[in-house]
């Protein structure tokens, strides 16, 4: 399962000139957005197809909300480890190569899922789906931060993450009009395909790399010289901290908002629930408008916002009325959107070297807090309600604007 290109295609090494940079307006750039947007879309869908279904798994497996939620923790948390991996796989057999099989393969296992009649088996295979997908998000961004002119950086990393905002919003308000019509089982399958055709749509359009080199045979001392390298360094560490905590805040809001929205007194349909995650609509606005804005007013500035804008968000939905919790979620949603937006870009400017490496640090963070908290929200949950999980991520949210606050050198990109 390869690309129909030749591996010496992508795996020949052309030297990094400005000239061979891909430049902003040109049809080569129309064409990567365009891939790497249905990159984005497919990885994203994937990914959170389940979080609008787990009041289903609630009653069709007959396992507690904070279970249900493991159908997206696991994921995440293999994910999280995969992508680690996947940075040095990537070295060695090419990033285009890499991101096919694993669009390709992730696929195929949401197919598989809808077979599968046993919650403990459904559960590995989400877990698989995680792993195989760690090949995507880093390895993404580590052809963006190599191939794009640095001018374009923002605004082709902004295109991309406005695809897995795309994605996620498809994954949940598909999934969750679609069980109004067939069961949830024929819902994954049927997004499955359409994934699996955006791999190719992918694999078609993307363009070969002209500045990567290939690193022949997996050559370990070599990688974790490289992932320690940007372990050490202060600035890297603060970036990974904050994506830790923006998908922290982000997952757990949006895991349990659906058990709440589905209870008394709103007893709100899948249908009407998923709607309200048509918000994400607002994050492929924010995050392509990020790198502009950071530009004209700061990347620090904007990266605090986004957090403000999520804890105001995360306080309007304290309030009963549903239009002010609708609010509350549009403003999350933006906030997360513009952070994330900026301080993946920013990984990539802050490693001179290693940039796989060093995407793919950011994101094992970024997803470990997806699974870490993203499970623990469901203690909150049982022990305190809504107003649990209210407490939680308005301290993370806190915890997020102090690390933006934390001046570690002059140069620190935020």
């Amino acid at each position: 399962m390869l690309s129909p290109a030749s591996s010496s295609q992508e795996l020949e090494p052309i030297p990094p000139l400005s000239e061979s940079w891909i430049q902003s307006g040109t049809a080569t750039y129309y064409r990567a957005g365009l891939a790497l947007f249905l990159v984005g879309f497919a990885s994203f869908s994937l990914i959170y197809c389940v979080q609008p279904l787990l009041p289903a798994f609630t009653e069709t497996f007959a396992v507690s909300p904070a279970n249900s939620a493991l159908a997206l923790s696991l994921t995440t948390a293999f994910l999280a480890v995969s992508i680690v991996l996947s940075s040095a796989f990537s070295q060695a057999l090419g990033r285009r190569n890499v991101i096919f099989i694993s669009m390709a393969c992730a696929a195929a296992l949401n197919i598989l899922a809808m077979f599968i009649p046993h919650w403990h088996t459904f559960l590995a295979t989400r877990a698989l789906e995680g792993f195989v997908l760690g090949g995507v998000p880093a390895v993404t961004m580590a052809w963006i931060a190599e191939e794009m002119d640095p001018k374009a950086l923002a605004q082709t990393m902004g295109l991309y993450i406005a695809g897995t905002a795309f994605g996620g919003m498809m994954g949940r308000v598909g999934m969750g009009m679609l069980i109004e019509w067939v069961n949830w089982q024929t819902a994954l399958g049927l997004l499955g395909m359409l994934c699996l055709l955006c791999a190719f749509g992918f694999v078609y359009l993307l363009p070969p790399s002209r500045h990567f080199v290939a690193k022949k045979g997996l050559n370990l001392n070599f990688h974790l010289q490289a992932w320690w390298s940007h372990l050490s360094r202060p600035t890297l560490l603060r970036l990974y901290a904050v994506g830790f905590v923006l998908t922290s805040i982000f997952v757990t809001l949006f895991n349990y908002i659906t058990f709440r929205l589905d209870a008394a007194p709103y007893f709100l349909s899948q249908t009407q629930i998923s709607l309200i995650f048509l918000s994400y609509s607002l994050g492929m606005v924010s995050s392509s408008l990020a790198g502009g804005l950071a530009q004209r007013y700061g990347r620090q500035s904007m990266v605090i916002l986004g957090f403000v804008c999520m804890g105001l968000g995360i306080a309007c939905t304290l309030a009963q009325n549903l239009w002010a919790i609708i609010f509350g979620i549009a403003l999350i949603t933006t906030g997360f959107f513009i952070a994330h937006a900026l301080c993946s870009g920013l990984v990539g400017a802050a490693a001179q070297d290693h940039k796989g490496h060093a995407t793919s640090l950011y994101l094992l963070f970024y997803y470990l807090g997806s699974s870490i908290i993203g499970s623990a929200g469901g203690w909150f949950w049982l022990q305190a309600g809504w107003l649990g999980v209210v407490f939680l991520t308005l301290g993370l949210v806190l915890a997020g604007i102090a690390l933006c606050l934390i001046q570690i050198r002059p140069q620190s990109p935020i």
